[in-house]
């Protein structure tokens, strides 16, 4: 007990918020330190010590937690673009919001963990087969969101720059330039 009668037990008080919180801040540190695909709720449970009914009952189970502490952190990198392409349009928003995007996953203790995810595993398929990440892409580059296709390339180009790295960030950037700021050619004629 403190001083004013109350307790340090973490669950008193507003208590759905204050576990989840409490269950997300130890599922981010788990999923940094060991991958998101070696994230277990056995070790969550030792770590908030609390027991598996009351992880489930107040954020889910693996895949829910999994899915909301990524989607959590996202919005910070999420946040960070949209500062950065304040403003801009066509081409030059394309370039800078996945050159950003990159910059900031790769800087982030959970997108390493991403990153390293990504080359031991192909259970990350679940990225592309969302339609999160290519909503995310079409707001952050200005691509129309009818444009599904534009969007899904987007998501895959930068998965696939967090994969296989250009060693130089110019080179990277020029790259970024050449291939994706360039206007969508015409469609093929089907005649």
């Amino acid at each position: 007990m403190t001083s004013r009668g109350t307790t340090n037990d973490w669950l008193v008080g507003d208590r759905r918020a204050a576990a989840a919180e409490r269950i997300y801040a130890a599922a981010t540190e788990l999923i940094a330190r060991d991958g998101v695909e070696a994230f277990d709720i056995a070790a969550l449970e030792a770590r908030v010590h609390c027991s598996r009914a009351t992880i489930y009952r107040r954020v889910g189970g693996k895949a829910q937690i999994r899915d909301a502490v990524l989607a959590r952190n996202a919005e910070r990198i999420v946040d960070a673009v949209r500062s950065a392409v304040d403003g801009m349009s066509g081409p030059d928003r394309v370039v800078t919001a996945v050159t950003v995007a990159l910059e900031r996953i790769r800087a982030d203790p959970l997108g390493q963990a991403l990153i390293t995810s990504m080359r031991a595993a192909a259970e990350m398929a679940w990225i592309v087969d969302s339609p999160q990440p290519a909503a995310i892409a079409a707001d952050l580059t200005g691509i129309a969101e009818e444009d599904e296709l534009a969007s899904q390339w987007i998501v895959r180009v930068v998965l696939s720059l967090l994969y296989w790295p250009v060693a130089d960030p110019a080179a990277e950037r020029e790259m970024v330039r050449r291939f994706l700021g360039q206007p969508a050619p015409l469609p093929l004629s089907t005649r």
